[in-house]
């Protein structure tokens, strides 16, 4: 049950502003745990990847059906017995509790860095659908998750592997199941 005290979570939902390298640390976390990855880009309806591409910021009435989906995702994903990461910009609460929706067996790893380290990454970064001028709307956003949520937070200020150390050294080992 998904609500089992001690239950080894089901999915990660690696977190942060666009920028943070949540699909690379995400992709690169579910190989060291030998998990199913997920980019959660590709949830996005085309309208919302238009959007974003003409530089213009996602309204929450554009983010429901998205973060629905990924939802769903995670459903799909625990009904068969497996594991996912998720790489999502979750930057609401309000979000992250859609994507949660009450799991225990969930938990969200937010890429924490600062806005200068962040606009240099995506400055230096080609061919995204997020352009660089969206980065403030990205923290304008930004509600980083509370202690009540249970993240993990780490720093992004490192290497990828140490990043990906850092986040599997902060899940209890008792409580990853690694696939």
């Amino acid at each position: 049950m998904a609500d089992e005290p001690g239950r080894a979570p089901c999915a990660l939902i690696v977190m942060g502003v666009s920028g943070s390298g949540k699909s690379t640390i995400a992709a690169a976390l579910a190989e060291r745990l030998h998990w199913s990855y997920e980019d959660g880009d590709r949830f996005h309806p085309a309208s919302n990847v238009a959007k974003m591409s003409a530089g213009h910021p996602l309204t929450d009435d554009d983010r429901w059906p998205w973060l629905r989906a990924i939802a769903d995702e995670i459903d799909r994903v625990a009904d068969a017995d497996g594991h996912v990461v998720i790489a999502c910009s979750a930057l609401k609460r309000a979000y992250r509790e859609i994507l949660v929706h009450g799991r225990a067996d969930v938990r969200i790893v937010y890429l924490d860095g600062s806005y200068e380290l962040i606009a240099s990454r995506m400055a230096a970064r080609q061919n995204h659908f997020m352009p660089p001028g969206l980065l403030d709307s990205q923290f304008a956003a930004l509600q980083p998750p509370g202690a009540d949520e249970n993240p993990l937070v780490v720093g992004i200020d490192a290497s990828v592997d140490a990043i990906v150390s850092a986040i599997v050294g902060k899940l209890a080992p008792d409580r990853v199941t690694q696939g």
